[in-house]
This record gives structure tokens, C-alpha cells and sequence, in this order.
């Protein structure tokens, strides 16, 4: 039976355990021009030192309109290359394998002058109305997330997460929540995906996998649910995706209807859903920072890999602590060993 710290391995990605550090933004500190700095590369490289199998970089935007925020990491120029290279290169040394998800935030771009999405429906009454995209600019943000994938290459990435979660603009395209349009970017909801999808294969490597993070549940009146979540994932698992990273939620205000709940691993449910209809890998997350219950996900099969966000927020090292606790064999740089000894008795 596997367990959390069984290595794990996906096309020529091979990770030494289950644990990812999923992407999460580091808002409140700035990415001048969307470049990493050295908060990045403490942030990231002090989680491989702690052992997680897998680093995936927070999203990182394919053009400067397309940020949450002006904070955030880009890759829409080549000078973003070496700095995250720089990175990639440390969390190697640390037998950590690297990721970086890459996306465009649509109509929760906050900083942008008027940003863009498939229709011009504003995220709440607070937020700026978007622009409805043209056909030629959908288009020309497919060419820009294909030079985006480039770049993650030539960065030395082991894997690219595209963002298709959390109410950004891959998920803005597949919702009927969001997509209001009536051309063919609206009749198929999995278009842009799909071309996304087909224009980032085009530059990674055969044994390079691709992720995709999916909202399989929405919880605003109107929005899809996990059946709907399994029929798009299953068209983009034939266009090239090989492992989902599931998530839900971030479309809207969440309403009473259909709220999800907050208890831990609550949306555990929707990954294992995923990962036996359509007979591909998993990550699983949500409130999973307890050791035990992580590694009960992976022993129980719901899902292949567990990311862990809020616990390595905490501790860089939860990896490492949840191994001890697990008595579990696994690699400890240096004389980190000694702090780690006999901690599950």
C-alpha cells in the first residue's frame, strides 16, 4: 500500500514522496516587473530543503494585465527566465523537483486599467467591469501562454500548471457562470482550454507532464458541479493534460447555496471523483496539514499526491516533521537530523 513518502513518478518526472508545496501568491511582496527577487527564492528553495517532493511556483502571468495584482511574478519577457532558474537550480540540490503555474487572472486582474474576460460580467460590485475579449485577442493570449511555457522551459521547470481554478481566466472560459459569449469561444466552453492546452504541449518536452488546476466544484447559483467538472476534464485529459490538481470555488461570492463546508478535507472528495472516472493522477489539497490524514489519503487511493499549503506556510519543514511523526525513512540535510530525531515518540 502506498503511503506519503513512497516516491512517485509521471512520464520523466520522478519525485522522491507525495508532499507538493501547491502555488500560492506572495502578495505582499513586490515582483518588481514580475520578476523573482530573493523572498522568492528563500520562500521556495527553504520548502526543498524541507523536504517536499514537489515546489510548484506561485501563478506566475503570461502579461502584465494578467496579474492579480502588480506584486505578482510574470513570464511574459525573458528576463524572468534566470531569476526563476535560479531557483529551479537550488531546489534540485535539495532533491526537490519544480513546478510553476502559469495563468491569466481575467476579470480579477485588480490592478489592471479595465481588465478582460470571456464576457463582461464583473466579479462583485466592488470589482471594475471587464472587457469582453475579441476572437483575435482570445487568440493572441493562447500565443502568449504557449511563449510563456517556453520560458518555463528554458527555466528549467519539471513540470507547468496551467490555472484552470479559483474564478481566473481558463476557468472564467469553461463556466456558464462567466461565459455568456455566443461565437465559438461559447458554444465550446472547453475551447480556449483546449487551444491552451494544445499551444503549451507544443514547446514542453515529450516526458515533461502537464498539470491543470480545476475548480471541480462551483458554489454560486448557476455554476457547475462535479459532473460538469468530470466532462471538461475529461476533454482536456485527451487534448494532453496528464495529472489535476482539484480545487473548487473562487467564481463568485460564495451564497449559502451549495457552501462548502470547513472541515478538513472537504474537497478531497472531488479528487478521488476525478481521478477514478477519468483514470489519472491526482493531487488532492484542503485543510490535509495533519500528517496522518495526509498520508491516509494516499493509502486510501483517493489521490496520488497531497498538496500542503497552509501547513508549509507554518513550517518550511513539515515534510521533514511529518516523517519523523510518521516514522517514515527520508533524506535530512546536515545536522537538521538531530532536530528531527525521535519526534513521533
Amino acid at each position: 500500500m502506498n503511503h506519503l513518502f513512497n516516491d512517485f513518478h509521471l512520464k520523466g518526472m520522478d519525485l522522491k514522496n507525495r508532499v507538493v508545496m501547491p502555488p500560492m501568491c506572495q502578495y505582499a511582496v513586490t515582483a518588481k516587473d514580475g520578476i523573482a527577487n530573493e523572498w522568492h527564492y528563500v520562500h521556495y528553495v527553504s520548502r526543498a530543503i524541507g523536504g517536499a517532493g514537489l515546489v510548484i511556483i506561485e501563478m506566475t502571468d503570461i502579461e502584465p494585465d494578467g496579474r492579480i495584482t502588480n506584486f505578482d511574478l510574470g513570464l511574459w519577457s525573458d528576463e524572468h527566465i534566470a531569476p526563476l532558474k535560479r531557483i529551479v537550480d537550488a531546489c534540485h540540490q535539495y532533491g526537490a523537483k519544480v513546478g510553476i503555474q502559469i495563468a491569466h487572472a481575467g476579470r480579477k486582474a485588480e490592478d489592471a486599467e479595465t481588465p478582460v474576460a470571456p464576457s463582461a460580467i464583473p466579479y462583485d460590485e466592488k470589482s471594475k467591469v471587464p472587457r469582453e475579449l475579441t476572437i483575435d485577442e482570445t487568440k493572441a493570449l493562447v500565443e502568449k501562454f504557449r511563449k510563456a511555457a517556453e520560458r518555463a522551459v528554458k527555466a528549467g521547470m519539471d513540470t507547468i500548471e496551467l490555472h484552470a481554478a479559483h474564478g481566473y481566466l481558463i476557468h472564467e472560459f469553461q463556466s456558464p457562470y462567466t461565459n455568456k459569449r455566443t461565437d465559438a469561444y461559447g458554444q465550446d466552453k472547453t475551447l480556449f482550454g483546449r487551444e491552451v492546452i494544445q499551444a503549451v504541449k507544443s514547446v514542453m518536452p515529450d516526458d515533461m507532464p502537464l498539470i491543470m488546476r480545476i475548480t471541480a466544484h462551483e458554489y454560486v447559483e448557476g455554476g457547475y458541479g462535479i459532473e460538469d467538472s468530470i466532462a471538461f476534464s475529461k476533454t482536456y485529459r485527451d487534448a494532453g493534460v496528464d495529472m489535476f490538481h482539484v480545487s473548487s470555488g473562487g467564481e463568485g461570492p460564495i451564497l449559502a447555496h451549495g457552501r462548502p463546508g470547513t472541515h478538513v478535507a472537504y474537497q478531497v472528495p472531488m479528487a478521488r471523483a476525478i481521478k477514478n472516472a477519468l483514470n489519472v493522477p491526482v493531487i488532492a489539497v484542503g485543510r490535509l496539514d495533519e500528517p496522518s490524514l495526509a498520508n491516509a489519503v494516499i493509502g486510501n487511493e483517493d489521490a496520488d499526491l497531497v498538496g500542503v499549503g497552509r501547513g508549509m506556510l507554518r513550517n518550511p519543514y513539515w515534510t521533514l516533521e511529518a516523517a519523523a511523526k510518521l516514522g517514515k525513512e527520508t533524506t535530512i540535510p546536515g545536522v537538521y537530523g538531530i532536530g528531527f530525531k525521535d519526534l513521533n515518540r
